[in-house]
């Protein structure tokens, strides 16, 4: 299916700036807030939008776009980031219309979604040396990516986002070595809040879920790669090789040995 990048990049403001297209988008409109503040029309009034918050305009919809001093720091200084990209095509009304598409939305700010948008905006910005089929392919992943974090965030309704934060950062970490005191940091709480926090949003501890994805980090490279059991080990995040093989006995009930056989021969 068609799809066509119009034009996608990362916008930093400093001065005051305003846009307004009232009569309605031409085409879809993506844009993430990373960095500051601004206010934008979301189901007919002006939203405070921060870091974090996802829009999402299909081609019609009033835009409205304001960067401005706040109100109640008319001295403060602007400074304002977002990726954008305008788009159309086929695939992405298919992609639209198979599931509702809340206007603003708070996601976490991953890294890999971030990365994401940047190798966008380097493929368009090639300019006569732009491959349209990758950046139509960059385009399609971007939009499945932004869904599932938006689709997390709901699924995640009554759990506080720095929850979300939290679970995000272990997902990213686990196969590294990483304290839950570098967890506490990356959300700005203590380790006690931060531990308490955790275990009331999703029922298990920070190491207990930790533990879940090296694990199931290792089940993949034990089906994917040829790395010895030793180094699998290592590169998912067990300080050694015994401390794995309790661990994925106790999960499996077999040891990693037999594990991987059984499924080398079926």
């Amino acid at each position: 299916m068609e799809t066509e990048v119009l034009t996608c990049g990362y916008s930093f403001h400093m001065e005051p700036f305003n846009v307004s297209t009232k009569s309605g988008l031409n085409s879809y409109l993506f844009r993430l807030q990373t960095e500051g503040t601004s206010e934008v029309l979301v189901d007919g009034c002006m939203q405070r939008v921060e870091a974090g918050h996802l829009l999402l305009f299909q081609p019609g919809e009033p835009y409205e776009l304001r960067i401005e001093h706040q109100l109640d720091q008319p001295s403060s200084k602007i400074a304002s980031g977002d990726y954008y990209v305008f788009c159309k095509g086929a695939w992405i009304d298919a992609w639209w219309k198979r599931s509702l598409k809340q206007t603003c939305t708070r996601i976490d700010l991953d890294a890999r979604l971030i990365s994401l948008w940047r190798q966008l905006i380097l493929e368009k910005r090639r300019m006569e040396e732009e491959n349209h089929e990758l950046s139509g392919y960059l385009l399609q992943a971007l939009c499945l990516y932004v869904e599932r974090a938006a689709t997390e965030t709901v699924s995640l309704q009554g759990r506080p986002f720095t929850g979300t934060r939290m679970k995000r950062f272990i997902e990213a970490q686990a196969t590294a070595t990483f304290k839950v005191d570098d967890v506490a940091n990356h959300v700005g709480l203590s380790v006690s809040r931060a531990v308490h926090l955790f275990k009331e949003c999703f029922g298990k501890t920070m190491i207990q879920y930790a533990l879940e994805v090296r694990l199931a980090s290792a089940v993949e490279r034990m089906h994917d790669s040829s790395m010895s059991l030793e180094q699998i080990a290592l590169s998912c995040g067990f300080g050694s090789y015994p401390y794995f093989h309790r661990a994925f006995k106790h999960r499996f009930g077999t040891s990693p040995k037999l594990f991987r056989q059984n499924a080398q021969q079926n």
